[in-house]
């Protein structure tokens, strides 16, 4: 599973955060690129964008709750509710 540009990449990424001590043999599971870097990079990249996602979601549902049109804080009648009508605004990317 390892080509050379993957093991260099894998070894480039790592020695760059050598600077936070104990951290590169926690994540390469010793002090070397090996299997068990492998496996902890794919678990990495596949959590990752599920988590980038819910973080997304959830900055979204705090930025619509809180409201980012209104900076005073007025109490208005004039509201648009979130869902159905900016939920699906948001899921298109536009208007």
């Amino acid at each position: 599973p390892w080509g050379q540009m993957s093991f260099w990449g894998a070894t480039v990424i790592t020695n760059l955060l050598y600077f936070i001590p104990g951290l590169v043999s926690w994540i390469c599971g010793g002090y070397l690129v090996s299997d068990p870097t492998l496996k902890r990079f794919f678990v990495l990249h596949f959590i990752f964008p599920f988590v980038a996602i819910c973080i997304v979601f959830i900055h979204i549902f705090f930025l619509h709750l809180q409201g980012s049109t209104n900076p005073l804080g007025y109490d208005t009648a004039l509201k648009i509710p979130f869902y159905p009508n900016l939920l699906s605004l948001d899921i298109k990317g536009f208007n």
